[in-house]
């Protein structure tokens, strides 16, 4: 199959991944051109499609742009409705969309905040923490719902691989071992059970988890 577009974006980039993973699930093939963050997307050709040059960015052959990860992996979800990214029916679709905003607003976005806080010496952004750790209580007690072990229906949505994407950092920063085996066992072994998809498992490499939650330490 001749790939449907090209995607700018880095592989390790939580969005990237994302968009990826939605591509094939739906048996899609996504040029993937090399890709040097500052230099690439900087350049005039890229700013002449994409003035904010920012990515992930994606093109289909026909000249339609996309910017904004989210965004291009519900598109390219809805190419093969037959792929169940976006649920069966109309109050699947809006589950879905439901745990997307939240994985990205309560999980990934504050647990990222806290990384860049330590790396920056910030004491202020653990704020978050508390933040994070609220959200995964809630996400472990609607799991415990779920025979099935998957946020929506049985099989694999949309909001399955980007929470997956959202708990990865978690998993970098706010969970040990401690916390994914003791606190929030359910939560890590939804992200195992979409990160062991044979379709997708290349995509997520390797989780970088930590074995301590990291703590900030004045200078």
């Amino acid at each position: 199959m001749a790939p449907i577009g090209k995607l700018y974006g880095h592989p390790r980039q939580p969005q990237t991944k994302a968009i990826l993973s939605a591509a094939a699930i739906s048996g899609l093939e996504l040029d993937l051109p090399p890709f040097e963050f500052g230099i690439t997307n900087k350049s005039l050709e890229f700013t002449q499609k994409f003035p904010l040059a920012k990515i992930p960015a994606f093109e289909d052959n026909e000249g339609f742009k996309l910017i904004e990860g989210t965004s291009i992996a519900r598109y390219i979800s809805t190419l093969v409705p037959e792929a169940g990214l976006l649920g069966g029916n109309a109050k699947e679709t809006a589950q879905v969309d439901q745990w997307v905003h939240f994985a990205e607003t309560e999980i990934h976005i504050p647990a990222s905040n806290i990384y860049i806080g330590m790396v920056a010496k910030y004491l202020p952004a653990f704020s978050e923490e508390g933040r994070v750790e609220r959200s995964l209580k809630f996400l472990e007690d609607h799991l415990a719902s779920r025979p099935s072990g998957l946020l929506v229906n049985d099989g694999l949505t949309l909001a399955d691989i980007i929470l997956a994407t959202a708990v990865q950092r978690a998993g970098q920063t706010v969970c040990g071992v401690r916390e994914r085996e003791q606190v929030y066992p359910r939560v890590f072994a939804h992200f195992a059970k979409v990160t062991n998809d044979e379709r997708i498992k290349h995509v997520f490499g390797e989780p970088g988890f930590v074995d301590e939650a990291l703590a900030f330490k004045s200078e």
